[in-house]
Order: C-alpha cells, then sequence, then structure tokens
C-alpha cells in the first residue's frame, strides 16, 4: 500500500547553518523558508528542516520531531491507518496540517508517517495559511 518515500523532515539546532549546507554543500532546491523551518527539495526528494534546540545537547536524530514520512495513495489511507491501529501500532503524533497523515512508530520507536500529499499540495495550502515568517522563493 506505500508506494515510496513522501519526504524526510530532519529536526537542527542552527537553521541558517543547515540552510547553507543543504543548498550550498549538497546543491538542493529552497522552496519556502519560516522562521523554524524549511522545504526544499532534490530531485523527487522533499526535505523539511525543522528548528528544534534541545538543551541538553542529545543528538537531534533520536529525538524530536524528525520522521521518515512515505507516500500512500489517499484510497488506500484508511484501510492503512484502520489496519494499523487494530493492530496496536503506537502513534507518536497527530495531522496538523494539509492532506491526510498517520504518525506511527516502528518496533523499535523509529518515528514515521504515511501521507497523502507532497510538496505541491504543503506548498499550495501554505499560501492559503503560512507558518509564522514564511517566504516563498518559487512562483
Amino acid at each position: 500500500m506505500l508506494t515510496g518515500l513522501n519526504h524526510l523532515t530532519l529536526a537542527v539546532r542552527d537553521l541558517d547553518r543547515s540552510l547553507t549546507f543543504y543548498r550550498q554543500t549538497l546543491g538542493l532546491r529552497l522552496h519556502a523558508r519560516w522562521d523554524r523551518g524549511a522545504y526544499l527539495s532534490a530531485g523527487d526528494l522533499w526535505l523539511c528542516l525543522t528548528l528544534d534546540k534541545q538543551a541538553d545537547g542529545a543528538p537531534l536524530a533520536s529525538t524530536g520531531y524528525s520522521h521518515t514520512a512515505f507516500s500512500i495513495a489517499a484510497a488506500d489511507f484508511a484501510a492503512f491507518a484502520a489496519k494499523l491501529r487494530k493492530a496496536g501500532v503506537p502513534e507518536w503524533n497527530l495531522n496538523r496540517s494539509e492532506g491526510d497523515s498517520l504518525y506511527f512508530l516502528d518496533p523499535d520507536g523509529h518515528q514515521l508517517e504515511a501521507h497523502v500529499g507532497g510538496l505541491a499540495t504543503r506548498l499550495a495550502a501554505c499560501r492559503v495559511t503560512p507558518y509564522d515568517g514564511m517566504v516563498f522563493f518559487d512562483e
């Protein structure tokens, strides 16, 4: 039922430093930036950077909002969500964005998501209701 990797969200401590790395070092394309994050792409990969400052210095990859999202067709979403819920798969977040999403944990606690939609639908929704300080870089 999953159709591929949808997007990757990475928690970062310093948004400017991370944007410099992903844009200048890796060559990703910047689509939008706001006070606490940015949307970039590399080919078909949609990457979100989200500011997540932690006082204890723990690696951000092990905590925070970092997760791996898989694409799923809208027609398959309800059955997929029901299957995971029936199996007792733990959920770690509630969907607050455009499109259907289910945020769940694998047996080792890795944060995963099944998401309907893509970068284009997210950007369209953000143009209607932008995040605080959001600036768009593509027309």
